[in-house]
């Protein structure tokens, strides 16, 4: 039995979605597993701060975030600005962390963990191996370190790509989901009368992620609405977006949801616009996913890349959004449609691979 040290970011709600059901299975493989926030290993709230400057910068600035990922996070010729001067911050706290529950390894689940991880095992401050799971589409820069001795990626293209930028070992372990997301799962009968008596048009789901954060949600609705659909907002925990999209006619906007399996197997898709969570829990229970107006940064780059791979479609503008809905549409709800390429997305295996980094450490 191993013990492992997750670190995550409380950045929204997805890297700590991942973190526990890694944690989940890693116990139910016989290991021990503790999951911390690098943004508490940052002295004076510094990590506060920075959570809400990218909650504001996303929500209400979103040039200014594409202007900082284009500096901070794509690749690019010369020197260019990282995140090595918050990453030498948190080194105390975790080379303290790591030896008070006595971690075998360590496991990034945010790309500022996997910059401190990787530059603490290239200077020799960081004892045991380092793992980085990679939760993005984009693998933009900051995920990359040469100093981590593993990178778990989503897809096989995704892996051969860090292997090639990096130099250092990767892998395809696919999503990280909890079981319940799965195709017709229980709550799917119950939200399906729901939405029906909501009236008799096929929903299609909106996603704005735990923050509400969107672009145009209410024009969107709006043209869905027009288009014969009935919109299903998620506002996450914005409940002023909430109060907004309430006025939008034929709309029916929600705040934050726990069934999340059977509302998103009620629905006929998912418009999406961050390549997040939200997006693989829709594939997993069989609901096709369109990237439509993507949040700046990683959301656009992550929503085009999952296009690219045949796992969703993308709409680069309101007649091609309506088109992909009207083909979706045709299908029959009594089957599986997730595409062969979608159903290889889920036969990764995470604890494997990391159990071999243990094994290798040990000897």
């Amino acid at each position: 039995m191993s013990r492992l040290l997750l670190i995550s970011a409380s950045m929204g709600a997805g890297h700590d979605a991942v973190a526990v059901e890694l944690a989940r299975r890693l116990r139910t493989a016989g290991h021990e597993a503790v999951h911390t926030d690098v943004l508490e290993m940052l002295p004076a709230r510094t990590g506060a701060a920075l959570r809400s400057f990218y909650h504001a910068t996303v929500r209400h600035v979103p040039l200014l975030y594409a202007g900082i990922y284009a500096a901070f996070f794509r690749a690019g010729a010369g020197p260019r600005p990282g995140s090595a001067p918050l990453a030498v911050l948190a080194e105390e706290r975790l080379r303290a962390q790591a030896a008070s529950e006595g971690a075998d390894a360590v496991v990034g689940v945010f790309h500022l963990a996997a910059q401190l991880t990787g530059r603490m095992r290239a200077l020799g401050r960081l004892a045991v191996p380092s793992a980085v799971l990679i939760t993005d589409f984009a693998v933009h820069r900051q995920w990359l370190h040469p100093g981590n001795d593993l990178n778990l990626c989503l897809t096989p293209q995704l892996a051969q790509d860090v292997r090639h930028r990096v130099g250092r070992p990767a892998t395809a372990c696919g999503p990280l989901l909890p079981d319940r997301f799965r195709p017709h799962p229980p709550g799917e009968a119950s939200w399906r009368h729901r939405l029906t008596a909501a009236g008799e048009r096929p929903p299609v789901l909106l996603s704005s992620g735990a923050w509400g954060v969107g672009s145009r949600l209410d024009t969107t609705a709006r043209l869905l609405a027009g288009a014969g659909y009935l919109p299903v907002v998620l506002c996450g925990r914005n409940e002023r977006l909430r109060r907004l999209l309430t006025r939008v006619p034929g709309t029916l906007a929600m705040g934050w949801v726990d069934d999340m399996p059977g509302l998103l197997a009620a629905c006929v898709a998912l418009v999406d616009n961050a390549a997040g969570q939200t997006a693989l829990e829709a594939l997993a229970v069989g609901t096709p996913v369109v990237g439509y107006r993507p949040i700046p940064g990683h959301g656009a780059e992550g929503v085009r890349r999952m296009a690219v791979l045949g796992l969703t479609e993308y709409a680069a503008d309101s007649w091609q959004l309506v088109q992909a809905l009207d083909r979706l549409t045709w299908r029959d709800p009594a089957r599986d449609h997730r595409d062969p390429a979608v159903g290889r997305l889920f036969r990764g295996d995470v604890v494997r691979p990391l159990e071999q980094l243990l094994a290798r450490a040990a000897n």
